[in-house]
């Protein structure tokens, strides 16, 4: 993989849950209930001077909204990042040149970053109104920034690939490489963030069909997603677990993995459009075949009672 940056007439899965949630959406627009906000808890840790990439997806209607990220350190709020509006040096949104974010995605990098930008970083939703009281303390993507005379951290979790392309019924590779002891429990792979994130693979437990891991080395946790559909798209995320409590101890920035569909052969459909087009050929020869024969019958028809009057008049 290298490392980066439905054609039917009836409606496919994504188009289905794409009209569920605009119907959702609106629904529930009266309670102010349609939105949802998907990025990973962390803690993730990054070295002074690295960039650092902060995952956000918005889950309902995000056209026309602004939306900033905001960074919590000391019980003091910062405005990294709007989407609207501002200039904010070496912080740039994941996906560029559209109006709006792909598929709601509102991800951005922080380039050259410094120990200063530690802090939980929110995704949030600006209205208008007093949003910041809203944010929650044991919420957002929880930052560590690593100095240059600081002692190794206990432990690193790599994720090298922030974007994978693939075609249906692909095998994809996930990479992820895991750095130094930590506490005592699994690793785990998921797909998504929040509530709604699903488990994968699970080092030391069960784990979903179709799915394998690499394991070149002790400290390799790579695994392999084996015939890929479009509904495996997603951000996948390689997470480390502490057994005592059991709890989410650091997770990896995350891989963006995209599907799309196997296209149709060119080949199989000149063989399928072929009869279709000789069929009609071959009826309008039929049918001009049957007319010669019956105008060569109709005139040796004529002949013939000709012959006959002509020899009874003789």
């Amino acid at each position: 993989m290298p490392h980066p940056p439905h054609l039917a007439h009836s409606p496919s899965c994504s188009q289905l849950l794409a009209l569920f949630l605009v119907l959702s959406g609106s629904s529930e627009l009266s309670n102010g209930s349609e939105w949802q906000v998907l990025q990973p808890e962390g803690p993730m840790l990054v070295a002074e001077g690295e960039t650092l990439l902060l995952r956000c997806t918005v889950i309902g209607s995000c056209i026309d909204a602004t939306m900033k990220w905001i960074k919590v350190s000391n019980q003091e709020q910062q405005e990294v990042y709007n989407f609207k509006h501002g200039f904010f040096p070496g912080v740039m949104p994941m996906i560029q040149g559209t109006p709006e974010p792909l598929n709601c995605d509102y991800s951005i990098y922080i380039h050259n970053i410094t120990r200063k930008q530690a802090g939980t970083y929110h995704c949030v939703r600006s209205d208008g109104l007093n949003e910041h009281s809203k944010i929650q303390q044991d919420e957002g993507t929880s930052v560590l920034v690593k100095g240059a005379g600081d002692l190794e951290p206990n432990l690193c979790i790599i994720q090298p690939q922030e974007l994978v392309l693939a075609t249906t019924g692909d095998t994809v590779f996930l990479n992820c490489t895991v750095l130094g002891d930590g506490p005592s429990g699994p690793i785990r792979w998921f797909q998504g963030t929040g509530m709604s994130r699903e488990a994968i693979y699970n080092f030391e437990g069960i784990s979903q069909p179709k799915v394998t891991a690499v394991r070149a080395s002790n400290s390799d946790f790579s695994i392999l997603l084996q015939d890929v559909s479009t509904e495996c798209a997603g951000t996948y995320y390689c997470v480390k677990f502490q057994r005592k409590p059991n709890r989410q101890y650091m997770s990896g920035q995350g891989t963006m993995l995209r599907v799309k569909a196997k296209p149709t052969s060119v080949n199989e459909t000149e063989v399928i459009d072929q009869p279709v087009a000789s069929t009609p050929m071959s009826d309008l020869l039929s049918v001009l075949a049957t007319v010669v024969l019956g105008l060569k019958t109709v005139t040796l028809a004529a002949l013939l009672l000709a012959l006959a009057v002509y020899w009874r008049r003789a």
